[in-house]
């Protein structure tokens, strides 16, 4: 009787979820939003597969759903779709705005490139004479004052619109840990904002969920509210 490996990498079960449900995975290409409580599904079809535990199963969704690819699917309109490839809810605009958010502070901690070098250049072609010179310092300080004022106002309005927001928020509730249930619609508190969610798996104390974006991450019974 021969032994199945089992999968361990998170590459290997991506590739092998592709291979199993070509409608709803991909690897190139064009990539579809996922169904919410999508690894429920995925659990149940693979139940009887030993080659892939839940735990892989799970972190292989969470690097799928955190992918840069995946976040820029993510759009008003868009539909998400089950393991069929079948539509089943349409994305809307905060589902969309979050996944826009995160895909930004991703590309702002990897994927940016620092500006030094403008200037670095900027400043070796500094004009000979002195009267030149002085003449381009000039200008460059009054170009340097007129950018920093409007960002200092921008920054002032941008912070303006942010204590609206927080202002208009709802009360949260705290859930009663006996309704508690897979399935459920909550709200999870995630740094100063409350994210739209639903309970995927609930394990003693843990408490996996998916994110409107389709992310799905692990937390506790503090963080859960109505």
């Amino acid at each position: 009787m021969e032994t199945e490996i089992k999968r361990i990498s998170t590459k290997d079960i991506i590739t092998y979820l592709t291979e199993k449900f070509p409608e709803c995975f991909s690897i190139k290409g064009p990539v579809k939003p996922l169904k919410v409580g999508i690894f429920q599904d995925l659990a149940e079809k693979l139940s009887d597969d030993e080659t892939v535990s839940k735990t892989r199963l799970r972190q292989a969704l969470r690097h799928y759903t955190s992918s840069w690819r995946y976040l820029k699917a993510i759009k008003t309109g868009a539909f998400r779709v089950d393991i069929d490839g079948k539509d089943v809810a349409e994305i809307d605009e905060e589902q969309a705005n979050y996944a826009s958010k995160t895909l930004k502070e991703s590309q702002e901690k990897f994927g940016k490139t620092p500006t030094s070098n403008k200037k670095d250049q900027g400043d070796k072609r500094a004009p000979k004479t002195n009267s030149a010179k002085a003449s381009s310092f000039k200008s460059n300080d009054k170009a340097s004052d007129d950018t920093k004022r409007d960002s200092a106002k921008f920054k002032s309005v941008k912070s303006a619109k942010r204590k609206e927001v927080k202002k208009e928020l709802p009360p949260l509730k705290k859930v009663d840990s006996a309704t508690i249930k897979v399935g459920n619609k909550v709200k999870v508190q995630l740094g100063n904002s409350p994210m739209n969610a639903t309970i995927t798996e609930i394990a003693g104390k843990d408490i996996s969920v998916q994110l409107d974006s389709g992310m799905t991450i692990k937390t506790q019974m503090q963080n859960i509210y109505s």
